[in-house]
């Protein structure tokens, strides 16, 4: 691990005030990579994650850098949460060699492995049974380290979502599975997909502890892991966590989601996690007002740099496809 990504880590595990200054710096890439996309130096598909900044950060500042996380496409802000810069995940996203995978993964692909990062999952809820296997590694070594899978509202009705849960309860695996309730699987809002109004209630059925968080807000997000993260330390087994949350973005690339019913979205910004979260710094005395648009200018321009610097990197050669194969 690099002595800056190790800071970067540290920072949202101490500090609040570096809390809110990483969630600006997500909200800030994902806002440049939607421009950077429709300029077509974006090759494929692309998922942000604009509005649902509080449970990247959450959870990141509640884990060890040795723990394990498994997150979905939708991951960049979990990557940088987690201490990857924004030279690193813009180098992936646009396909360079200072990507954090050498530009080979893409924007769905994000690794890291010495924060804990499994790459990330294009198939929804593939991480769920993976977590499940990260956590019985742990236990079998005897360490105290957690594994957390990260997925969507649209990933708790498949197959994986069951069995993986179904697993990690029956041998006590020390495991966090963390719903990202976002209202929307792809285009479907989640009241035509599942028929209860909590995912957090199936964690009943495999008789683990089950609790929905408010997504919008990062102390009560990083409380919620924390618990879990005790529990599951201490072989008391794993919990299931529900983050009510939304995506600002559509679900990927030009989406601009037309099918939200009207007053929605200006509903969920209303209690934008930055806001909310900046407001209360003020009020405690962590910040001052003027912070706000200084933190604001100041990420501002260190995203602009690390774009420049990633649209002057090479590309990977061909020979690429052929390294990092292990058979």
């Amino acid at each position: 691990m690099s002595s800056d990504v190790l800071a970067r880590r540290e920072a949202v595990r101490s500090d609040r005030t570096a809390r809110y200054e990483r969630m600006v710096e997500i909200r800030t890439l994902e806002d440049a990579v939607r421009g950077l996309f429709a300029e077509g130096l974006v090759h494929g598909t692309t998922h942000t994650c604009q509005g649902q900044e509080a449970v990247a950060v959450g959870v990141a500042s509640a884990l060890r850098p040795t723990d394990t996380v498994c997150c979905t496409y939708r991951g960049h802000g979990h990557a940088m949460a987690l201490g990857m810069t924004p030279l690193q995940v813009c180098g992936e996203i646009m396909g360079r060699v200072v990507g954090s995978i050498g530009g080979v993964g893409g924007s769905m692909h994000l690794c890291d492995t010495s924060i804990g990062l499994l790459p990330t999952f294009a198939i929804v809820g593939a991480g769920v049974p993976v977590a499940a296997g990260a956590a019985l590694t742990a236990q079998v070594r005897g360490t105290d380290d957690v594994a957390v899978s990260l997925f969507g509202d649209g990933a708790a009705n498949i197959g994986a979502f069951h069995e993986g849960i179904n697993l990690a309860a029956i041998w006590k695996l020390p495991a966090i599975f963390i719903c990202e309730n976002n209202q929307y699987g792809e285009y479907s809002p989640i009241a035509t997909t599942t028929p209860i109004a909590n995912i957090a209630d199936r964690a009943g059925s495999y008789g683990i502890p089950g609790e929905v968080v408010d997504g919008q807000d990062v102390d009560a997000v990083n409380a919620a892991v924390e618990a879990a993260a005790a529990r599951a330390r201490a072989g008391d087994g794993p919990s299931l966590l529900e983050m009510k949350t939304y995506r600002y973005a559509g679900h990927s690339r030009s989406d601009t989601a037309p099918y939200r019913p009207e007053g929605e979205f200006d509903e969920w910004y209303e209690r934008d996690p930055i806001a909310t979260f900046g407001a209360r710094l003020v009020a405690e005395g962590l910040l001052a007002e003027s912070d706000v648009d200084a933190i604001a200018a100041r990420i501002s321009g260190e995203v602009d740099a690390a774009i420049d610097e990633v649209k002057a990197a090479a590309s990977p050669g061909v020979a690429s496809m052929f390294e990092n194969i292990l058979a």
